[in-house]
């Protein structure tokens, strides 16, 4: 009973709350419910073929819907019209299955709004033929057609709503994916790419030159930058799930990490209130404070680092600092982490600058949120 239930809530969760199945469902019971208590007075036969066959235009469309998509909403328009045409009756029920089956007609995403704005526009002639033949009050009249218009542009704004969120979370996909190539190829260019510059430098040492010394050490260098590259490869990926921790805590984890692995002084300060980012802006700054590390025990080993964070305004800004090696000079020669880390902070709308700093030198990262 439990997977029965647990079942039936994922398909009325999965299920469109205005034209989905537990709409249609609803609307077939009270179709129903209108037809079996109906008792027109005046010309019955007129009122119970357009009725009928209302009926089977709206069953016809609830089997077709979404095999034959364009039959089965101009089944859906053609009950709405049959019911029009009964609309002056004194019985509810033509007035039911005519609104009806507007409303769902107009929050349809199939028909053109061409077709909607006729379909409307022929309803409300019908009803108001149909009314002043049944000798309706003009009172009525024009309240029911108030209300159809009503129900018209009701139905217009939420089919406009979902085509909206739907272009929204196409949007919002293809700049995942985006974020993701961007991610993938600013580690594999650079991994692969200085990978092959060795290898062909190693062939070249030892078909030309014989050296194997050289080729030797080449060779070495290609097994680092690849370990390195693997390492940034598993780092992107983890950066990209869905379950990355707040920017803070990340940045902790990397902090710690750094701190265990190379048995040196590193600390992580916060200011401002936190609150959430961008993931772009995250994986930015994470994917800069990853760098900025690695720089720093590459070229100041045993050296503390300090990294700081502070939430401003509408930025978000990220500083390492660590002091100068000795002899005091710059972290080593400018290369791909350098530029790479501004090109990842300029995608995101920030700006980076690095540099010496009297007895420091320092990374700062300033990203929009």
């Amino acid at each position: 009973m439990r997977e029965v239930w647990a079942r039936v809530t994922r398909l009325l969760a999965a299920d469109d709350p205005e034209t989905g199945r537990l709409t249609r469902v609803v609307i077939t019971l009270v179709l129903a419910w209108s037809l079996a208590t109906a008792a027109p007075g005046r010309v019955p036969a007129l009122v119970w073929a357009a009725l009928g066959a209302a009926m089977a235009c709206w069953l016809a469309f609830v089997l077709l819907d979404g095999r034959f998509s364009r039959l089965a909403v101009a089944l859906l328009a053609t009950g709405a019209l049959t019911a029009a045409t009964a609309a002056g009756s004194a019985e509810a029920a033509s007035t039911v299955f005519l609104f009806a089956m507007l409303l769902l007609f107009a929050a349809h995403s199939t028909p053109t709004m061409t077709a909607i704005v006729l379909v409307t526009a022929a309803a409300l002639a019908l009803t108001t033929g149909s009314m002043l033949w049944f000798g309706q009050s003009r009172a009525s009249l024009v309240v029911q057609a108030s209300v159809m218009v009503c129900t018209v542009l009701f139905a217009l704004h939420r089919r406009q709503y979902r085509r909206a969120l739907h272009d929204r979370a196409r949007a919002m996909a293809l700049d995942e994916r985006a974020r993701i190539a961007r991610e993938l190829h600013d580690v594999l260019a650079h991994s692969l790419g200085a990978l092959g510059v060795q290898l062909d430098v190693a062939e070249a040492l030892l078909t030309e030159r014989g050296d194997v010394d050289g080729a030797v050490a080449r060779i070495r260098r290609s097994r680092g930058l690849a370990r390195e590259g693997l390492i940034e490869a598993r780092a992107a990926v983890a950066a990209l799930r869905e379950d990355v921790p707040p920017l803070p805590d990340a940045l902790g984890l990397l902090v710690a990490e750094h701190r265990r692995d190379h048995d040196v002084p590193a600390e992580l300060r916060t200011a401002g209130a936190r609150r959430p980012i961008t993931p772009a802006a995250e994986v930015c700054l994470l994917r800069t404070a990853r760098e900025a590390l690695t720089n720093a025990a590459r070229h100041a080993p045993g050296r503390p680092i300090t990294v700081d964070l502070s939430y401003g305004d509408r930025h978000v800004r990220l500083a390492v600092r660590n002091p100068l090696p000795e002899p005091a000079t710059p972290s080593g020669e400018p290369g791909y982490g350098l530029s790479g880390m501004r090109e990842r902070v300029a995608l995101t709308g920030g700006t980076l600058d690095a540099g010496p700093g009297g007895e420091f030198w320092e990374v700062r990262a300033e990203v929009p949120e």
